[in-house]
């Protein structure tokens, strides 16, 4: 059987980073395609180095201004792909534009395999919340992290027959490449001690897209320096340091060019507390008892808020401020949600990949 697996992104390649090889060693074929969305050395050419995985079959160009050029030179290179390369099955993850893929591979009749599916933030100002509901719709089999996600999928009216409930894949790749992450200097290169600084990441269209939105985050920033005394590490996404033109910030307020994975969960492990727009910190955070300010207006991962590990603040200056200070205050003792300690999720996804019935439309 002949496998195909689409990414373009840092999360997607995270998550992938245990599945990716079992594809290489059990299917009859496994073609790896990369979008070419986030293909810089910062964004992914350091991960694939990083955490040992092969290079793609094929690296499509992304170079195109604007979603809809974007779009469609990705659809019109990987159409050429799937007709050369006629895969039985395509393994999607997440909801980047990258994942959108399913919508071309389903009007050609390929199945699609989505990984991540059924989550929902209900904010369709979020570019990611409109992916999710059209990669979710296409799939053939959908699968979600979580029975929260299960139930937001049976709620829209998706067939139990069409969904798989795997569990969160992070779990097992951070305990995958734990010596790694363990073995990282990176507090001694930023001259940094454990608990003594926050780490702060934004990226999202939303966020830095939206300039009001943008300068609030800034100020928020601002004034947790100003109130802590402490350095904030910001993992800056080129996206946002494009639009931080003029925005004066507190001497302690750092800007880095993007860590290397083994690097950045370090830096999470030992942080005092985590400020972040992504998806992934969140799970992280919740994984490595680090306390989380979500700086947008909702999250697809209540689950982290339930139990205790986040807070959305909104991206108002005064309340990221509040937040970061109620975040600190108390104990980080709180219980992993349902669905983020299942172990071995890349085999069972790569099990019904290669044997699962998708003959269910």
């Amino acid at each position: 059987m002949k496998i195909m697996t689409i990414l373009g992104t840092r999360p997607e390649i995270i998550r992938l980073s245990v599945i990716l090889p079992l594809l290489d060693e059990h299917a009859d074929s496994h073609v790896l395609v990369h979008t070419g969305q986030n293909f810089t050395a910062s964004l992914s050419g350091i991960f694939f180095a990083e955490l040992g995985l092969r290079t793609p079959d094929y690296v499509l160009q992304d170079k195109q201004a604007g979603l809809g050029g974007q779009l469609a030179t990705m659809f019109g290179s990987l159409e050429s792909i799937l007709l050369t390369e006629q895969p039985d099955r395509i393994l999607l993850l997440g909801d980047t534009n990258s994942a959108l893929c399913a919508l071309l591979a389903e009007r050609m009749g390929i199945p699609v395999v989505h990984m991540e599916a059924g989550n929902r933030c209900y904010d369709l100002k979020v570019p990611e919340e409109k992916n999710r509901r059209v990669i979710d719709a296409v799939s053939t089999i959908n699968m979600p992290y979580t029975q929260q996600s299960k139930r937001h999928l049976l709620s829209e009216g998706f067939p139990s027959n069409r969904i798989v409930l795997t569990g969160n894949p992070i779990h097992e790749v951070m305990t995958r490449y734990s010596p790694q992450i363990h073995a990282s200097d990176i507090l001694e290169r930023l001259k940094l001690k454990p608990g003594q600084y926050f780490l702060v990441t934004a990226h999202r269209a939303e966020n830095v897209d939206d300039p009001p939105a943008l300068e609030q985050i800034m100020n928020g920033l601002n004034a947790v320096a100003e109130q802590f005394g402490l350095r904030l590490i910001c993992s800056i996404h080129p996206r946002t340091r494009s639009r931080l033109t003029g925005q004066p910030m507190h001497p302690l307020v750092e800007f880095h060019e993007p860590f290397g994975f083994f690097d950045f969960v370090h830096l999470e492990q030992h942080a005092l507390c985590a400020i972040t727009d992504s998806g992934t910190v969140q799970e992280e955070c919740c994984l490595t008892g680090v306390p989380t300010v979500t700086i947008r207006r909702t999250t697809e991962r209540p689950e982290t808020v339930d139990c205790g590990s986040n807070v959305v603040s909104g991206v108002d200056a005064a309340q990221i401020l509040r937040c970061a200070k109620l975040m600190t205050a108390f104990s980080r003792q709180w219980e992993a949600p349902e669905g983020y300690l299942t172990p071995d999720v890349s085999s069972k996804v790569v099990k019904f990949l290669l044997g699962g019935n998708l003959n269910v439309l």
